[in-house]
């Protein structure tokens, strides 16, 4: 799952050297028009010219938390919808400007640019007097316009309707928290990899290029601002990885106390669903530290681009697995027959837990998506748990808050497996921003700020 992206930039004003904004606006409108037609934003962004992404994916991420508040807008003041890329643009606009208090532009600035905007191209060229008619009203009337919109929940927590409806049958208690979180900007952090540093260590060598940072977990590191990846210190030389710190439980969960099934041997583990490698890097760091005896990590992913990202970062690391293409759910494909000590199954999923840092999740999910993940999801543990040896261990997680691809199917695994015995586990991890407090046991005690939604259920096989 892509729960290693780095955060986005906040939104700010251009400067005269920077690309004009009614170019990014343009740019941010194509990524709304591409999310409608359910084409996720990170493909969308690689379509975009170089020169343009920071800023464009800015915006984008910046209208896709608010496009709820945006649409609803958007409604009192065209009852009928515009053409789609005229109600793009008017709606990224609208997300940027409803907000006074937050607003990254002044009005004036943000009304002449988006009709400059849409004067500029040939699919709004002629929407351009409505547009801005509908923007100068909106300025006029922006307080009661608002007022009107707070009877709409998909306008008040700017996700859909039915996923607001699902997280408070799945989190009564907490389901407000959730979407609150949802809404802010997911901070940069890293994985020291400690096989080559320390966190004490690395968090020196932050505050030596007065880069402002403290510590998450273990290993983790969690930036005051979101700085550009590879010019942080020790990026070419593999000293670090960009995971959230939720993610960063996955290693420790499994190895901690896993002893391979000759005393002196080396781990036999399986990472089923691979790609981009982060939690792969991770097993083979942690096997490999604290004297460890280290691993043998197989390494698979349906997706042969995809395994080659899993190499390219190994590479960087200066770490070795054995990368496979394969569909975990045919182990006939790709396994030797050998049992395994240790599985790491991040099982595909609704990713509804990592919503900070990928916004367009929200708007491209279905209600049907659901149950359609939790059937793979229950078909990949029913397959790969043949696999794992007497004593050894299997972790099911995923990024997801919803009860149906957490607890629900932990519970109908044991149900169906009277071998597996659920360890001490994390369970549900709620998305977390700022500092808090701890909301699950199994969390290290210095896990209690900032991370995404996660779930955990590490099950030890026993005899029947």
């Amino acid at each position: 799952m892509p729960s290693n992206s780095p955060s986005t930039p906040p939104v700010s004003a251009p400067t005269s050297t920077q690309i004009p904004l009614w170019r990014q606006l343009q740019g941010a409108a194509s990524l709304l028009m591409a999310v409608r037609d359910g084409q996720s934003l990170t493909a969308a962004l690689e379509e975009v010219d170089a020169a343009l992404r920071p800023g464009v994916q800015a915006l984008g991420f910046h209208t896709l938390r608010w496009l709820g508040r945006a649409e609803a807008l958007r409604q009192q003041l065209a009852k009928r919808p515009p053409p789609p890329e005229a109600d793009a643009l008017l709606c990224v606009a609208l997300a940027l400007a409803w907000n006074e208090q937050d607003a990254p532009y002044t009005p004036y600035v943000l009304v002449d640019q988006t009709v400059e905007a849409a004067k500029r191209s040939e699919g709004t060229r002629h929407q351009a007097s409505f547009i801005n008619g509908c923007l100068r009203a909106f300025l006029r009337e922006r307080d009661a316009l608002v007022a009107k919109t707070d009877s709409n929940p998909q306008a008040i927590w700017n996700h859909p309707q039915w996923w607001v409806d699902r997280l408070r049958k799945d989190h009564p208690l907490h389901w407000q928290a959730i979407l609150r979180a949802n809404n802010t900007r997911a901070p940069l952090i890293l994985r020291v990899n400690a096989l080559k540093t320390t966190q004490a260590q690395y968090l020196m060598a932050l505050a030596a290029v007065h880069i402002e940072a403290v510590p998450v977990g273990t290993h983790g590191v969690v930036l005051a601002q979101a700085q550009a990846v590879p010019l942080l210190p020790g990026y070419a030389d593999g000293h670090f990885s960009v995971q959230d710190a939720a993610a960063q439980l996955a290693a420790p969960l499994l190895l901690d106390g896993l002893q391979p099934s000759v005393p002196g041997a080396r781990l036999r583990l399986l990472d089923a669903c691979a790609a981009p490698g982060g939690k792969t890097a991770h097993l083979l760091e942690y096997a490999g530290s604290a004297d460890g005896a280290g691993a043998d990590v197989l390494a698979l992913d349906i997706d042969a681009r995809r395994c080659g990202r899993v190499g390219q970062n190994l590479a960087r690391l200066g770490l070795q697995a054995d990368i496979r293409v394969g569909d975990a759910a045919r182990p006939a494909d790709w396994w030797d027959g050998q049992p395994l000590d240790g599985i790491l199954l991040d099982a595909p999923c609704t990713a509804s837990g990592i919503v900070r840092r990928h916004p367009d999740v929200r708007w491209l999910r279905r209600p049907t998506d659901i149950a359609q993940l939790a059937a793979i999801q229950a078909q990949l543990l029913t397959t790969l748990w043949p696999l794992v040896r007497p004593g050894g261990r299997l972790l099911y997680c995923t990024c997801s808050v919803f009860v149906a691809e957490g607890d629900a199917q932990a519970q109908a695994f044991l149900a169906h497996h009277t071998d597996a015995r659920l360890m001490p586990s994390p369970g549900h991890l709620r998305p977390q921003s700022g500092v808090g407090s701890k909301v699950s046991a199994g969390i290290p005690d210095n896990l209690t700020g900032e991370h995404d939604g996660f779930y955990y259920a590490l099950f030890e096989k026993h005899s029947a």
